[in-house]
């Protein structure tokens, strides 16, 4: 018996040492296209105070660019499939640590209340301009979380949940982040055109812009009121991606390739429903909301999870065919475009309860 244990055990680690050897290289890979990314963010910091393109945006591009000079052998797939699925997955994981039920109760009603209708309005109306405009099921899900909740950040973590593939996560994120920084740069003209308060162009901002640092970016220069408000805004909208990640993870089974809808198999184990990584999620987010997970510790969980989550869009960069973006652009463009002016003027229509 203790033979058998023994073996068993011999057997284990000569897998796992395999398959770390097969995995090495395409996360080597994987990694200097991170580094590079990161190093160019660092960059744009210094410059500009902010990052106008985030690290996640240049690793994917990165990634998509190689790819269109070097398809990688097989030697090289294994780390970057690898990449782009299990370490994605524990980003995802990761996530949940960030989110506090605190925070939403302490933002009161009213603009808890004003995040909600924004995200379900954007999410419903996004997702079905995309499917008018014919797109995919996955890619209008995809454009619907970006544009609604939190940009390149959401696209990332749905896209494990509904199994998108490596273009429609590259074509989404490529032209959402385009837009994310014209909104950047475009939102502030508003503020004298609609006589605009510092508050309520803080929740302005926080409704529209995409990423955390984009909203630093567009309120900053208006002033510290602004920035407060616009960052608990936005942070509120970041909250909402865990219940629609949940919901996905829920309903994905029934979404088939080709966006039909169809029944689960019934002999289908319920166990397997939702993917492994989500429990995780709700239960990083239930420590951190009893509080079992020091302060101290939620910043450095934060920056893991997001280190891993551009190591992951730089595999999926990767695997991105661009003569598909190429034939899908036009469509993706009008969606993520008509999607953020209906966002920006539901959000003008809302400042004004304020």
């Amino acid at each position: 018996m203790l033979d058998q244990v023994m073996t068993s055990a011999v057997k284990a680690r000569k897998i796992l040492f395999n398959g770390v050897l097969d995995c090495a290289p395409g996360v080597a890979v994987c990694l200097l296209i991170t580094a590079f990314a990161l190093g160019a963010q660092a960059v744009e910091v210094s410059w500009f105070g902010h990052p106008y393109v985030e690290a996640l945006v240049i690793a994917i591009i990165l990634g998509m660019m190689i790819r269109t000079f070097w398809v990688p052998e097989r030697r090289w797939r294994t780390g970057i499939a690898f990449s782009a699925k299990q370490i994605l997955e524990i980003a995802v994981m990761l996530l949940g640590a960030s989110l506090s039920l605190a925070a939403i109760v302490a933002s009161g009603p009213l603009l808890l209340g004003v995040v909600l209708v924004t995200v379900a309005v954007a999410l419903a109306f996004s997702y079905g301009i995309s499917s008018i405009l014919g797109l995919s099921n996955k890619m209008s899900i995809l454009i619907a979380c970006g544009n609604s909740i939190c940009g390149n950040s959401a696209i990332a973590a749905v896209a494990p949940v509904i199994r998108a593939s490596s273009d429609d996560v590259g074509a989404s994120i490529s032209f959402t982040a385009i837009l994310g920084v014209l909104t950047v740069l475009g939102l502030p003209l508003l503020i004298p055109l609609f006589e605009l308060s510092a508050s309520q162009y803080g929740i302005l901002a926080g409704l529209t812009v995409y990423a955390v640092p984009q909203v630093l970016a567009a309120t900053v220069p208006v002033g510290i009121v602004s920035t407060q408000i616009g960052t608990l805004v936005k942070l509120l909208r970041v909250l909402l991606l865990g219940p629609v990640v949940i919901a996905l993870s829920i309903f994905s089974q029934k979404i088939r390739d080709d966006g039909a809808i169809v029944e689960a198999a019934r002999n289908r184990n319920p166990l397997t429903w939702v993917p492994w990584f989500i429990p995780g999620f709700l239960l990083f987010a239930s420590l951190r909301s009893f509080g079992l997970i020091p302060d101290v510790a939620i910043l450095p969980i934060a920056k893991v999870a997001g280190f891993l989550t551009i190591v992951s869009m730089a595999a999926l960069g990767l695997g991105v065919d661009l003569m598909l973006i190429g034939r899908v652009g036009g469509r993706v463009t009008a969606a993520v475009t008509l999607s953020l002016v209906v966002l920006i003027l539901l959000g003008l229509a809302l400042v004004r309860l304020f």
